[in-house]
């Protein structure tokens, strides 16, 4: 029987993986839901001081010593810092506008084919949420 044989691989460096995969690793790792062994596994990741090193970068503890270098920072720092946020947040707004306008059409839409149904078939789809009094109340 003919042993398999492993393709050797370029190795990676840390530039080769992109922010947002680093820092999905990173909360897989703090999850608990990868160990740094598994993680290495999981992606083929060679080194274990590069999770070491992105761990240090994006994890938890990281954000913990930026708050401490803010309040270091000069004015123009904060604004920097305040404008990227707001153009962040306008962004999200526009995002969540625009579902809103989707469900709010599907809504519509859900709602008249439920008003056809009823009108077609004479059914009583929706329910009558005008139960009235209950027969207990009503003896009281």
């Amino acid at each position: 029987m003919e042993r398999m044989r492993r393709i050797p691989q370029k190795r990676r460096t840390s530039k080769d993986y992109s922010q947002s995969f680093k820092i999905m690793v990173v909360r897989e790792i703090e999850k608990g839901k990868l160990t740094m062994s598994s993680a290495r596994g999981k992606y083929g990741i060679y080194g274990g001081n590069t999770l070491r090193a992105w761990m240090k970068k994006y994890g938890i503890f990281a954000k913990k010593r930026k708050s401490k270098l803010k309040i270091m920072q000069t004015p123009q720092q904060k604004i920097a810092e305040l404008e990227q946020k707001l153009r962040q947040l306008e962004r999200q707004n526009k995002f969540l506008e625009e579902q809103l306008v989707d469900i709010e059409d599907k809504a519509g839409i859900l709602d008249k084919i439920i008003e056809l149904a009823e009108k077609e078939y004479h059914l009583p789809i929706r329910k009558n949420y005008n139960p009235g009094q209950s027969e207990n109340m009503a003896k009281q």
